[in-house]
């Protein structure tokens, strides 16, 4: 698999200080990660960025194990875990080639991290990876955005504001468009900082995200080893419906 699909998609994540700052208090898919956890086994996640969950959970006495790809954002992560005195192993390695030297009963990954698994062999390859680290019966939950085809049939045009770490006002204008081939959204992001009403700073990044459809998801799953045993339409266990914002998917390795 080649990192460089990856890590030229990796713009959003280059201050992970701001990104705790945007979502480090967001907590609404704890619940059910809570609901399959453990203690026969380290827990495994996925794409665990500056550890949003990986830290909780540790602290809630899970031996935890983060992965990651994006190396500053497991320095901030190990930094955190320091901080609070909690250990935790945070590694650096492709979620579609990972090698660690243990078998887990539970991994997950969050915060839509499955769409920048671009195409079917590296979402293939995700599949197998986290399968071959699974004991039989394991359990892996994921969520992606649901594809509302009305909302990506146009180019959508929008602005955020927000404050930032330093206190400034941040004005983004963001341009997505989607390819209906690839099923690939391209969201692009023109950021102007403004400190007391004065422009200090313009900034650009993008990134590309993977969109997939309920059936096919079934089909992934199902050929790549794994059943599912609940499909949500969010973090809070809503049915899935063709308005959901999301998919959320527990699955289990099938078992021989």
């Amino acid at each position: 698999m080649n990192q460089d699909i990856f890590k030229n998609n990796l713009e959003k994540y280059d201050d992970p200080e701001m990104y705790d700052h945007l979502y480090d208090e967001y907590q609404k898919d704890l619940g059910i990660i809570l609901k399959w956890a453990n203690d026969d086994n380290p827990i495994i996640e996925l794409a665990c960025g500056t550890g949003r969950l990986t830290i909780p959970l540790a602290q809630r006495g899970f031996q935890m194990i983060g992965v990651d790809l994006h190396e500053g954002m497991l320095e901030r992560a190990r930094q955190k875990a320091e901080e609070q005195g909690i250990a935790i192993e945070f590694v650096q390695q492709d979620c579609t080639e990972m090698n660690l030297l243990v078998k887990s009963s539970l991994a997950f990954m969050t915060g839509n991290s499955f769409q920048h698994f671009l195409t079917n062999e590296v979402q293939d390859g995700l599949f197998q990876s986290v399968r071959k680290h699974l004991i039989n019966g394991g359990i892996f939950i994921f969520d992606t955005r649901n594809p509302i085809f009305k909302e990506l049939a146009v180019v959508d045009e929008y602005e955020d504001k927000y404050i930032d770490k330093n206190g400034n006002q941040v004005i983004e204008s963001h341009r997505d468009v989607y390819n209906h081939l690839t099923q690939i959204l391209n969201c692009q992001t023109h950021r102007r900082i403004y400190q007391d009403s004065t422009l200090i700073a313009e900034e650009q990044d993008g990134i590309s995200l993977r969109y997939s459809f309920p059936q096919e998801m079934e089909r992934l799953i199902a050929a790549n080893g794994f059943e599912i045993v609940h499909v949500y339409g969010d973090w809070e266990e809503n049915e899935l419906h063709a308005e959901s914002v999301s998919m959320v998917y527990v699955c289990r390795v099938k078992t021989d």
